[in-house]
């Protein structure tokens, strides 16, 4: 059974960069054609998708947070990162891991994590 897990600081102040891990247990990160993302959503607001990493280490970033946006992985910990830079309140959200179908700007978001909240507050 493939289960995600987000981790990381839940109060960021601003101008700083936010940090998330997403543990993957029961699957590979590199697995083939999988792809994962981080989505978040803010109080009020509807889900913004971030972007996807691909097995093969392709990231594709949503253009309103592209200049901001940065993600990894580390294939040895199955775990995929997320760091949002220059954060300012509106990037208070619960953000989210997700395992995703993506292929040619497609994207389809199947099995999510529980989300964690994250605080940007001085």
């Amino acid at each position: 059974q493939v289960q995600l897990q987000e981790s990381g600081p839940g109060l960021v102040k601003p101008d700083q960069t936010l940090s998330l891990t997403c543990t993957i247990s029961g699957a590979s990160i590199t697995t083939s054609f999988s792809a994962w993302s981080w989505v978040r959503q803010s109080p009020g607001k509807g889900m913004e998708w971030l972007g996807v990493l691909t097995y093969d280490g392709n990231t594709y970033y949503s253009p309103p947070l592209k200049s901001r946006t940065s993600f990894s992985k580390d294939t040895s910990k199955s775990q995929f990162t997320l760091q949002l830079s220059s954060v300012t309140p509106e990037d208070t959200a619960v953000y989210y891991c997700v395992r995703t179908q993506y292929y040619s700007g497609t994207r389809s978001l199947e099995l999510w994590g529980q989300g964690t909240l994250v605080t940007v507050s001085s």
